[in-house]
């Protein structure tokens, strides 16, 4: 589980609800409205809907998993693996690497080693893990795009649920007595329009980008470690073609245990 994730959604609904309690002297049911809540979700949710596939809007629980869940492998640990992979390929021969492939569990390395050790042409093989490249990026932006939309419908509805309120508030003004209730109803909409997209669906959207940005390095540095392996580099100049994809601190910190 990604721990920044946890802290960051649970802290800050810790803090909103010590907020509430705070502000309201212990009466947070004011805060409650049915009507309100189900025009900004129900409004966010099946607007949403509508802007996007059925399935990808059905995986929403996949999506959010993958903020909290999402398993990466450290840049620095695969450099080190695919410079291994590079000194038995080096050594034994290609075919040597077939015993390799089994105990590697990223199925984007494993699929595109099996291509060289089958003796796939180089550009298939780069062209095959362009193709994969490119799906999960569509993939992966898709299902940004249904947290993405809820974020920017919600506060709509919000404001939407605001304006109904305030209608019917302007429609019983002979009464003094029912406006401030009315007007904290309205205004209820805005607040659960806002706590759905800046506590929750945007958070998690940027979460998500991240993610897809790391993972996008660690798939092209594999792309570019596998058509080293499969043009017989060495394996120090492999590992300091990839020392690239590091942070300045940790490819000195590489490169300096290549030379022990």
């Amino acid at each position: 589980m990604d721990l920044a994730s946890l802290i960051g959604f649970v802290g800050a609904v810790a803090l909103f609800s010590w907020a509430l309690f705070t502000g309201s002297n212990g009466n947070i049911g004011g805060f409650w409205d049915t009507p309100s809540i189900t025009i900004v979700l129900g409004g966010g949710v099946l607007t949403t809907l509508l802007s996007v596939r059925l399935n990808r809007f059905l995986g929403f629980a996949g999506i959010v998993k993958n903020a909290f869940f999402a398993k990466s492998v450290a840049p620095d640990q695969m450099i080190r693996q695919f410079v291994k992979l590079a000194e038995v390929a080096r050594r034994e021969g290609m075919l040597a690497l077939q015993g390799q492939v089994s105990q590697i569990p990223d199925k984007f390395v494993a699929n595109a080693l099996q291509m060289v050790i089958d003796g796939t042409d180089p550009e298939s093989v780069k062209q095959a893990m362009e193709f994969e490249i490119a799906c999960l990026d569509a993939r992966h932006s898709e299902g940004k795009q249904v947290l993405d939309l809820m974020g920017k419908y919600a506060p709509a509805y919000g404001m939407i649920g605001t304006l109904v309120g305030l209608v019917v508030m302007l429609q019983n003004m002979n009464d003094p007595k029912a406006i401030g209730p009315g007007m904290a109803v309205a205004l209820l909409t805005t607040l659960y329009g806002a706590i759905m997209a800046n506590m929750i669906c945007l958070p998690l959207a940027d979460k998500l980008n991240n993610t897809h940005t790391q993972e996008m390095m660690a798939m092209t540095l594999a792309q570019a470690a596998v058509m080293a392996i499969q043009a017989g580099d060495n394996p120090r100049a492999l590992q300091a073609k990839l020392a690239v994809f590091l942070a300045p601190s940790a490819r000195k910190k590489l490169l300096a245990e290549s030379e022990k």
